[in-house]
């Protein structure tokens, strides 16, 4: 397994996640990891308004993630957020129909690069999203990844990580919202 080490998303890192957002086609057809965010600009054709909404909100502090490196290369990251700062989910219907308490953070997405997957860097990247929580006042954290247990799963399903990732770092599963989706929460404490 690969030595890798984390670092928070800022002006310092924003390069380094640049770097490897363009060398993977500005991940999922140049989305640039904006959805969450609720960016209007996505889809093919406009991964350069993307790529500028996101560097602006890096700029002003308001898009975290952990990234994942191996030795100086940028080769993942999870992306975490307060609800405003990251104010849609998939499968919302669902999650709403809950009346759920908000979290104070929310985990909504990783992405390993060309080489790399399933080579553990979902793993660290959100070990190094619940370290960097932890700094910035910690609290109720909220996950919503996929449960591949006995069925083969697309990586294209993976974007919020797999079940079994977040009950390893102690998340526990509070409800379903899809077939195979579910709601995870953990508390972290400062």
């Amino acid at each position: 397994m690969p030595k890798y080490t984390t670092k928070p998303l800022d002006e310092t890192t924003w390069p380094d996640f640049a770097r490897l957002v363009e060398a993977n086609n500005g991940v999922w057809g140049g989305c640039w990891c904006t959805w969450y965010h609720g960016a209007d600009a996505q889809g093919a054709g406009r991964s350069k308004v993307n790529r500028e909404t996101k560097e602006c909100l890096v700029r002003q502090g308001r898009a975290h993630a952990s990234l994942v490196f191996e030795s100086e290369q940028c080769v993942g990251w999870c992306q975490f957020g307060s609800p405003e700062e990251l104010p849609r989910i998939h499968n919302s219907r669902a999650y709403l129909a809950t009346n759920p308490a908000p979290p104070d953070w929310r985990i909504t997405c990783f992405f390993s690069g060309k080489g790399y997957r399933g080579k553990g860097v979902a793993d660290a990247a959100l070990k190094g999203a619940v370290e960097q929580i932890k700094k910035l006042g910690g609290g109720l954290v909220e996950g919503f990844p996929e449960d591949i247990e006995g069925r083969k799963a697309s990586p294209a399903f993976l974007f919020n990580g797999t079940l079994t990732t977040f009950e390893r770092l102690g998340f526990k599963r509070e409800r379903m919202i899809g077939k195979h989706k579910w709601v995870v929460t953990r508390r972290v404490s400062t």
